[in-house]
């Protein structure tokens, strides 16, 4: 072979590739080379173009495993103070949403704790959470900001949400959601709050370059289709992409408004109708699903697959890990919950978690296996894509490689002596 080395070659593999037609795009007695971080080559063993030991410096077996393009979480609020679990025990026994707001509960004691959190604190809470979604196989993570609901509380959030991927070794892009919540301070001066974010805060930040993307919660108790127009004006005009938390409650047509912008994704979607589906559709929009939310709530109206489906908009899951309503810290087992509280099919969520999970967050070198893409990939411990969906809980990965290198599983989180 006249071409230069490659820097590994793994043999006999199934290669989950999701490319094409076929059934999770299976190749089976398959190779992979890997190259400066970069799939160089795949195929059958049989068709490698030399012997192995002459195409790359490591060579390695793999005896049938299942290999995946790196798993990828684009919906997550990872970077937050304290917990909710206080709440969730409170609700349990019988307290109301009103009665644990009036105890100092919910979304605002969350953005409490954030405010009150150093940097060095935010990122010692954050980095375990993002180990353990790395574990189970993730290499791409999605951070939003909205719990910080003010300039520098908001930029401490993404400057850790940055520094987990710098540490991790691992793609983080992060979103701004200043418009998650009407923070305590502007209870009666909502105008001034929103025209906060979108003249000073999202400036400021993209200025510092903590922000790939602008998202927004467009709901009843949350912020209205006009509001979140003119916050989709303002990202516009600063050539940032954009997505929604849209119709998780109510129906207010948030799907369509982030389709007109042609925005990555429209999230939840629970009282998404037909016309919103076919405005995402058109605009190439990604549906996220997230049924960490829909199972911690206990909701029981379900997104409307089936129209998904016969639109052809492309279904992504996440796990929308957050304090308060998703504190999920595996994708694979979002995957699972989405098939069976959702009626995915296994494939529909691992195409989910890897190719319209990348194109969500508007990644196009990743979420499959191909000549040329990123090699970010996942070795499992069985030789059968479905059963990474069967599975509830436990351990599946066993190598994960992110641009060509391993990665350990189990390194143990470490913690800053200012650490609070």
């Amino acid at each position: 072979m006249n071409e230069p080395r490659w820097d590994r070659l793994l043999l006999n593999a199934t290669l989950a590739t999701f490319v094409g037609d076929t059934p999770y795009g299976l190749i089976e007695q398959a190779a992979i080379g890997l190259h400066h971080g970069r799939i160089a080559w795949l195929g059958r063993v049989n068709d490698l173009p030399d012997a192995p030991n002459l195409l790359a410096d490591v060579v390695e077996s793999l005896d049938g495993a299942l290999v995946t393009p790196g798993l990828i979480d684009c919906h997550t609020h990872l970077v937050f103070g304290g917990d909710r679990a206080h709440e969730f025990d409170l609700r349990l026994n019988g307290a109301g949403y009103e009665e644990i707001a009036r105890a100092g509960g919910g979304i605002l004691s969350t953005v409490q704790a954030t405010r009150a959190a150093s940097e060095e604190a935010l990122y010692a809470q954050a980095l375990p959470r993002a180990r353990a979604l790395l574990a189970d196989g993730v290499t791409t993570l999605e951070i939003k900001s909205g719990y910080g609901l003010e300039l520098e509380s908001e930029r401490r959030m993404l400057r850790v949400a940055r520094r987990l991927g710098r540490e991790l070794g691992i793609t983080v892009q992060t979103s701004f959601l200043g418009l998650h919540a009407l923070p305590p301070e502007y209870l009666d001066r909502r105008a001034e709050y929103v025209a906060l974010v979108c003249d000073e805060m999202l400036p400021a930040l993209a200025a510092d370059g903590l922000v790939d993307a602008v998202d927004a919660f467009c709901e009843g108790i949350g912020f209205s289709r006009e509001e979140t127009r003119r916050l989709f004006e303002r990202a516009k005009q600063l050539g940032l992409p954009v997505k929604l938390h849209a119709e998780q409650l109510s129906d207010l047509d948030g799907a369509a408004l982030v389709a007109e912008y042609g925005g990555l994704s429209a999230d939840h979607l629970e009282h998404l109708g037909e016309s919103g589906i076919k405005a995402m559709a058109m605009a190439g929009t990604v549906a996220v699903l997230l049924p960490g939310a829909f199972y911690a709530l206990r909701e029981t109206r379900l997104p409307p697959v089936d129209l998904l489906r016969e639109h052809r908009v492309p279904m992504a899951v996440a796990t929308d890990c957050n304090p308060g309503t998703s504190p999920l810290l595996s994708l694979r087992l979002a995957a699972g919950m989405a098939c069976t509280l959702f009626r995915l099919t296994p494939e529909e969520a691992l195409r989910g978690v890897t190719v319209h999970a990348a194109r969500a967050l508007g990644l196009t070198d990743r979420g499959t296996l191909a000549p040329g893409q990123r090699a970010d990939l996942v070795v499992w411990n069985t030789s059968r894509p479905a059963e990474l969906c069967y599975w509830i809980g436990g351990s599946l990965a066993r190598k994960i490689y992110v641009a060509g290198e391993t990665v350990s599983r189990r390194k143990p989180p470490r913690r800053s002596p200012s650490a609070s």
